[in-house]
């Protein structure tokens, strides 16, 4: 079941991987920091298109850490996405749900040698507080009913299971390991599941 979103406003935006129609989706009228979608204008509805949900990182895709892979994978998506007419989704969920400042002090955290669940864990927080509904939501907003996943997370491709859009099928994106986030990429599969191949 999908969450209430509303289209707040529509720009075509040229980037280096082509121009693209970013729709910024809102849920409250007071909400800051909104949802936004980037809709390659050729997708096809009719068919399965392909779809990146990405959770904002401010680190990784903003100032490219290298404790993470967000970054390179938001521009391995964006590149798939441009070639493949797809759309991204990109929420505003930072740090798996906790914000950026209790995701700062979750980095200390695993500066002592706590892995990402531990630390969040430490600090009294959530180990993943993300939400999808509002991606479905904008799905159905841009009336796509079947999708190709680009995902390694088990837990976004279940987020369907009782929603009107199918997963026809999970497209995998994973970039290479480096030494800043062997580990935390180590816990993502042994500890979260997620499908990667290391």
């Amino acid at each position: 079941m999908s969450t209430e979103i509303r289209r707040e406003a529509e720009a075509t935006i040229p980037t280096q991987w082509g121009d693209f129609d970013m729709i910024a989706y809102i849920s409250e009228v007071s909400e800051y920091s909104p949802d936004l979608a980037l809709v390659h204008p050729d997708i096809d509805v009719r068919n399965a298109v392909p779809v990146r949900i990405h959770s904002e990182c401010i680190t990784g895709d903003l100032f490219h850490s290298q404790r993470c892979d967000c970054g390179e994978q938001l521009v391995e998506a964006l590149d798939y996405i441009s070639k493949n007419k797809g759309v991204l989704i990109y929420l505003r969920q930072e740090g798996r749900g906790i914000g950026i400042i209790n995701k700062l002090k979750a980095y200390n955290k695993q500066d002592e040698g706590m892995d990402t669940i531990e630390a969040n864990i430490a600090l009294g927080l959530s180990i993943d507080d993300r939400n999808y509904s509002k991606a479905i939501a904008i799905l159905e907003d841009l009336d796509i009913t079947s999708i190709n996943l680009l995902t390694n997370n088990p837990e976004k491709i279940e987020a369907f299971d009782e929603s009107d859009i199918e997963v026809v099928d999970r497209v995998s994106l994973e970039v290479k390991a480096n030494s800043m986030n062997l580990n935390y990429l180590k816990t993502k599969k042994d500890s979260l599941g997620h499908m990667l191949d290391m």
